[in-house]
């Protein structure tokens, strides 16, 4: 049994192994997820069995795609014979019908992950997954046996994007999809509304009291026969199904002004509904109004699949309660955490590469200032970062990268391959501001074996045929002498604004960066990551807190 949570935590690995470690039942009020998917492949591709060359040679490595390999066989052997019966049969009937696929394959690991999120769900919890018209009724399909279709609420559609103008065979795609489950039917729901449009209220709002409010009306029938209903009030007859009110009511309204009576005594009575005690239209399931993270926004960060804070504000103010556990187990960039730390909801965010967590990290820093929370799973000492190295090292690499917030270069943000392209030499950059605004650049390097003083040597020239002010290199291993002599020999970088130098190639450990070392350059002006907007009330910054409550 999991032990309880009792800190705002980020974890790093794989959610599957996260949720059933470390999270107990029925212990989180809201989860989002927005898993990848690459839709923007060819539809087909993701339909061929892979179990032929063919198919493997079409197949490239990329960030959202998921491979029919031994992982998606033993997840869905766990499948067959351990899930509740229904979630057997149902995915025993999509093998049959897709094979062994990409889109099987991505079934499969969603299945025993939506079977682990609905374990930890609170009675009164609720989900929200967001998907792309590639699988969504696949998924609709899964949530539906795992979450019983009764406790569907809604197929959330979402303008993402204005109109494409290279759709040549198909309709134009701008929209995604938010699937809506409820655990039980006492989930937490709080109706969100929008305002009015200005042309409704003109056409509709068109009379006033003699204070000057504005108001409508509405009829005051019942919609079926209500016989204990039916009574005349002042003279005005009701429907012939009655009123929709009892006679105190209808008294209670009359004292406060609220009732319109017409001139005609054959009409029948009216309430009045104000302008300015209407909280907007309810909303619906078509959501128009809030618009995607474009290349101006200034929420934007750079992360490829970035959702806007209105989006995931507008799910936790309707699906939770300030103090709620709010889960994300694809955090990316960390748009629900943030969202559920301004909110002032508490929260768990899980993501598979150490670059999420690191551009999580630097938006909690930005946003708020005087955040505590936890991050689990990233090396503490020497031995567990030479393991990471062993395990993978990419991940590796971008960790050491956030030691020193530099931005990966090779690869793309968010990209779990960690496929490196020509990289000249260069593992990661830091930007700085210098020199009457003009930017510049430290360039590092990441080394997990062995290192030596040529190491060195072409770091120095890197850093001269890039023109680049400040050389950095990481090591898991101890730099031997003839490597710092390099690195003392290749001089100093000075900064005309801060009147001060700074070492050209600079040599850091690992071991001295998880003890607090850090590159020497005019840090107060680096500008590495897009920074996040500083939130509006930082003030909500939970302290602990426990799952198992």
């Amino acid at each position: 049994m999991p032990q309880p949570i009792t800190e705002n935590t980020l974890f790093y690995g794989d959610n599957l192994d996260i949720l059933r470690e470390y999270i107990p039942d029925e212990s989180v009020d809201l989860i989002y997820l927005d898993p990848p998917f690459n839709s923007n492949r060819s539809y087909n591709i993701l339909f061929k069995d892979e179990s032929g060359k063919e198919s493997e040679a079409q197949l490239t490595a990329f960030e959202d795609t998921w491979h029919w390999n031994e992982a998606a066989e033993r997840t869905f052997n766990e499948l067959v014979t351990e899930a509740p019966v229904q979630v057997q049969r149902m995915i025993g009937a999509f093998r049959q019908f897709l094979g062994q696929s990409q889109m099987m394959a991505y079934l499969v690991m969603m299945a025993a992950r939506l079977v682990e999120l609905h374990r930890v769900l609170k009675p009164t919890g609720s989900l929200y997954l967001h998907c792309d018209p590639t699988a969504s009724h696949y998924l609709k399909i899964v949530l539906d046996t795992i979450f019983d279709p009764r406790n569907f609420r809604s197929e959330i559609i979402w303008k993402r994007s204005s109109a494409h103008n290279d759709s040549r065979s198909r309709y134009g795609d701008v929209t995604d999809t938010i699937l809506f489950y409820a655990k039980t039917e006492r989930a937490t729901w709080h109706q969100p509304f929008v305002p009015l449009d200005p042309k409704h209220v003109d056409a509709k709002y068109t009379m006033t009291d003699g204070d000057g409010r504005r108001y409508t009306t509405r009829d005051l029938r019942s919609p079926n026969p209500r016989p204990n209903l039916t009574y005349e009030y002042k003279g005005y007859k009701p429907h012939p199904n009655g009123w929709s009110i009892s006679r105190e009511k209808m008294a209670e309204y009359d004292r406060q002004g609220r009732l319109w009576f017409p001139k005609d005594p054959s009409g029948r009575i009216r309430l009045k509904i104000y302008l300015d005690e209407t909280r907007g239209l309810p909303l619906q399931n078509l959501w128009e109004d809030i618009s995607p993270i474009n290349s101006m926004a200034q929420e934007r960060l750079g992360y490829p699949t970035q959702k806007p804070l209105a989006l995931l504000e507008r799910i936790i103010n309707a699906s939770s309660n300030p103090g709620d556990v709010v889960l994300d187990p694809f955090a990316g960039c960390g748009t629900t955490v943030a969202a559920a730390q301004k909110l002032g909801r508490r929260w768990i965010g899980i993501d598979i590469t150490h670059l999420s967590i690191a551009l999580l990290k630097y938006r909690f820093q930005a946003m708020f200032p005087d955040i505590k929370f936890v991050v689990r799973g990233e090396p503490e000492d020497v031995g567990a970062a030479r393991q990471l190295a062993h395990d993978d090292r990419y991940q590796f690499q971008w960790w050491a990268l956030s030691l020193i917030r530099a931005k990966p270069l090779g690869g793309q943000e968010g990209s779990k391959t960690g496929k490196k392209g020509a990289d000249k030499g260069i593992d990661g950059v830091i930007t700085f501001v210098d020199e009457k605004g003009k930017p510049k650049q430290a360039l590092v390097q990441v080394k997990s074996g062995k290192v030596s003083s040529k190491d060195i040597r072409d770091l120095v020239g890197t850093v001269g045929r890039e023109d680049a002010a400040i050389g950095v290199f990481i090591t898991l291993e101890e730099p031997t002498s003839e490597m710092r002599k390099e690195a003392v020999s290749a001089g100093f970088y000075h900064s005309p604004v801060w009147n001060q130098d700074y070492p050209r190639i600079q040599i850091l450990t690992i071991q001295e960066l998880l003890h607090g070392a850090d590159v020497k350059m005019p840090r107060l002006a680096a500008i590495t990551f897009k920074q996040a907007e500083k939130a509006d009330d930082p003030s909500h910054s939970q302290g602990s807190f426990d799952l198992s409550a």
